[in-house]
C-alpha cells in the first residue's frame, strides 16, 4: 500500500518545536557486554529536542553486562537502571516503562523500544516522532537492518535480511510506507500501550508481536516507514541461531495456542517441513528395510526439494549487493537451513518445563 499522505520529512521538524514529547527510550538486556554501549551512545547521540531518557532493565548476565549498565548510568545523568532479576524481556520492558514514568511529559510522551544489540541512526526518534504525527498512528517502526563483523555473523545478516530466511515480512526485506501489523522495535503513544496493559509478563519471545495485536484490536493504526533503519547485531555463532530460533518457534507456538486466529503460512511452514522430513527419514528406513526402491524414491522426494531449493535461494541471497565473501556464502545454507530447522522443531516441540521454569526464576 503506498501512502498519499505527507511524509514525515515534509513537516516541520519535531527539533524546531517547543512542545516535543518526552521520550522514554526502553531496552531489556541480559549478556549484551559486546554491543551495549555502542547500543546506549546511539540512543544518547539522538538530534532530538525533547526530553529524552534511556531506561535499561539489566536481567541477570554471563557476562559483564551489569558492569556495563552501571558504568553508562554513572557517565549520563539521562540513562536509569531498573533491575530484572527474571531476565524476561516482557517484564523487563514494563519495568522500564513504569520507571520511566516519573519524567514522563504527559499523556502525549513517547515511548521508544531498543535492543542491546541495535544501534539507532542519530535522527531515528526525530524522523519516527514525526512520523507518528503526520499518521495519527499509535506505533511506527522500520526495517531491521543486519550487520555483521564476522564469517557467521555476515552470513546470518544476509539469511535475515532474505525472505528464504524468516520471511518476506517488510522489517525484513523491506516495502513500501503504509498501515502494518506489527512494527520492528517500535516507537509507541505511552498512553496506547499503557491502555492495553503493556507487554504480555506470561510472554518471553513475540511479546513485541502480541503487543501490536492488541493495539491493533484496540483500533490502533500501526505504520510502516522503510526509510527508518536499525542496525542489528546477529548471534555471533551458528548454536547461538539454533537456540535463539528454536525459543522462538516454542514461544510462537505458545501464541498461536493462545489465539489460533494468529497462526499464518510463515509461522507454521518450518513445523511443517521439519515433520515432513521427519516422516521422510522413517519412510526411507521401512523402504530400506523392505528392499523397495519406489518407497525410498518416494522418501527423498521432500528432502530432495527442499535442498534444491536451499541452494537456489542461497545463490539468490549472495547474489545480492554487497556480494558476499566465499566463506560466508559456503556457510549460508547452514544458517538458514538451521534457522529453518530450529523454528520448526522448537514449534513442535513446544514450551518445555525448564523454558517455563527459566522465565519464573
Amino acid at each position: 500500500m503506498s501512502d498519499s499522505r505527507p511524509v514525515a520529512s515534509s513537516a516541520v521538524p519535531v527539533r524546531d518545536r517547543a512542545e516535543a514529547p518526552a521520550v522514554a527510550v526502553v531496552a531489556c538486556v541480559r549478556d549484551e557486554e559486546a554491543y551495549l554501549a555502542e547500543a546506549a551512545r546511539s540512543v544518547l547521540a539522538q538530534d532530538y529536542a525533547g526530553t529524552l531518557r534511556l531506561v535499561l532493565a539489566v536481567g541477570p548476565s554471563h557476562d559483564a553486562t551489569a558492569e556495563v549498565a552501571a558504568a553508562l548510568a554513572a557517565a549520563d545523568p539521562r540513562v536509569d537502571l531498573v533491575d530484572n532479576p527474571t531476565g524476561s524481556r516482557s517484564i523487563g520492558l514494563n519495568a522500564a516503562i513504569e520507571t520511566s514514568a516519573p519524567f514522563a511529559g504527559g499523556p502525549g510522551d513517547l515511548l521508544v523500544r531498543v535492543d542491546g544489540h541495535t544501534v539507532l541512526p542519530p535522527d531515528y526518534v526525530r524522523r519516527a516522532v514525526a512520523t507518528l504525527g503526520s499518521t495519527g498512528a499509535v506505533g511506527v517502526g522500520g526495517r531491521m537492518h543486519p550487520v555483521g563483523t564476522t564469517t557467521v555473523q555476515r552470513a546470518v545478516a544476509r539469511a535475515m535480511s532474505h525472505p528464504a530466511g524468516i520471511g518476506a515480512a517488510p522489517f525484513h526485506v523491506g516495502g513500501e510506507r503504509g498501515p502494518s501489523e506489527t512494527v520492528y522495535l517500535g516507537v509507541f503513544r505511552r498512553s496506547a500501550v499503557e491502555a492495553v496493559g503493556g507487554y504480555d509478563p506470561s510472554l518471553v519471545r513475540a511479546e513485541d508481536w502480541e503487543l501490536c495485536l492488541r493495539l491493533r484490536r484496540a483500533g490502533g493504526l500501526l505504520w510502516f516507514d522503510p526509510s527508518l533503519e536499525v542496525t542489528y547485531r546477529p548471534r555471533r555463532t551458528v548454536q547461538a541461531v539454533a537456540k535463539q530460533f528454536w525459543r522462538t518457534g516454542m514461544w510462537r507456538r505458545e501464541v498461536i495456542r493462545r489465539d489460533p486466529t494468529t497462526a499464518s503460512a510463515r509461522y507454521l511452514a518450518p513445523p511443517a517441513l521439519v515433520a515432513g522430513l521427519a516422516t521422510s527419514a522413517v519412510v526411507g528406513v521401512v523402504g530400506a528395510l523392505a528392499g523397495l526402491a519406489w518407497v525410498l524414491a518416494l522418501a527423498a522426494l521432500l528432502p530432495v526439494a527442499y535442498v534444491a531449493g536451499l541452494l537456489l535461494a542461497v545463490v539468490h541471497a549472495t547474489g545480492r549487493r554487497p556480494r558476499l565473501g566465499t566463506r560466508e556464502a559456503l556457510l549460508l545454507p547452514v544458517v538458514i537451513a538451521t534457522m529453518h530447522l530450529a523454528w520448526g522443531a522448537g514449534f513442535l516441540r513446544g514450551l518445555t518445563a525448564r523454558a517455563v521454569a527459566d522465565h519464573r526464576a
